[in-house]
């Protein structure tokens, strides 16, 4: 059974129940697989869902997914890969259905994206399941932007202080992963959900001087020591060789050097490096 979010933001957890855990999040267009038995479809209250874009998985309040036919979803799946995003934290979209607005996130993507000029001046439209939304098109990028430290520093100045959510990839709570992932689709870049995940995509950089603005740097909490066997507990992304910007108690720069990040409001080093990834 396929299924498809039309909610701004849907939890995913760890169990199914209201209070478990939050492991992830499904955004506005995203696709899913539920993969409950078949017997415990009907008429649960909860759904085991796979993510299509990340293959996370978790539970969902059944009423929150709209099921899809097999042709429905082979279609929107088709055309999210050619689909506008989201480029800013919070954008508004009107349903043309019945003038509902919709607020959607950063990194929620736009199938069958137009852009219009009437009188001069613009605006757009996507269509998500035959029905017409229309947005801002400031608020929206209509193909990935090229991964360079000026169009890096534009994009995520709109992130900082957007404080920290286990298992959030929402402009009102992240988590450190949760930014990376958001951050780097807007240049294409398609990561894991995890950070021990996306540490294990692209390829390695030696050392921090050879690093460039949108490479991932991979942190671990206890030891000082650049070990790349240590566990994974972190990720950030480059600025620069001596910044990084992350998500740690809220969006923020920190100074990053070979031993990790160094925090001024702690005045020590909170997270210590453990390897540096090129997507």
């Amino acid at each position: 059974m396929k299924g498809i979010s039309l909610y701004s933001v849907i939890p995913v957890r760890a169990e199914a129940r209201e209070g478990a855990e939050q492991n992830t999040q499904m955004l506005f267009g995203e696709l899913c697989q539920i993969i409950n038995d078949k017997s415990q479809i009907t008429n649960s209250k909860w759904y085991r869902i796979r993510l299509e874009s990340d293959g996370q998985e978790g539970w969902v309040d059944a009423k929150m997914i709209a099921p899809m036919s097999a042709a429905e979803y082979k279609s929107h799946k088709t055309a999210l890969q050619t689909a506008a995003m989201v480029a800013m934290p919070m954008a508004y979209a009107v349903s043309e259905n019945n003038g509902q607005t919709i607020p959607l996130t950063a990194g929620t993507k736009l199938t069958n994206y137009q852009l219009q000029m009437t009188n001069g001046a613009s605006s757009a439209r996507f269509e998500v399941l035959g029905v017409g939304f229309r947005i801002d098109p400031s608020m929206v990028i209509a193909q990935p932007m090229d991964l360079n430290q000026t169009n890096l520093l534009q994009a995520v100045r709109f992130f900082l202080n957007i404080p920290y959510l286990w298992g959030g990839k929402n402009a009102m709570g992240l988590d450190c992963s949760g930014f990376t992932q958001v951050v780097m689709s807007l240049f294409g870049k398609s990561l894991k959900r995890n950070a021990s995940e996306q540490a294990t995509q692209g390829r390695k950089i030696a050392n921090l001087k050879n690093a460039q603005a949108g490479d991932l740097v991979f942190f671990n909490h206890q030891s000082p020591m650049t070990n790349d066997q240590l566990p994974i507990t972190h990720v950030g992304i480059v600025i620069d060789p001596e910044r990084v910007i992350h998500c740690s108690g809220r969006v923020k720069v920190e100074k990053l050097d070979a031993e990790g990040i160094y925090s001024a409001e702690a005045a020590a080093y909170t997270h210590h490096l453990v390897t540096i990834r090129r997507i």
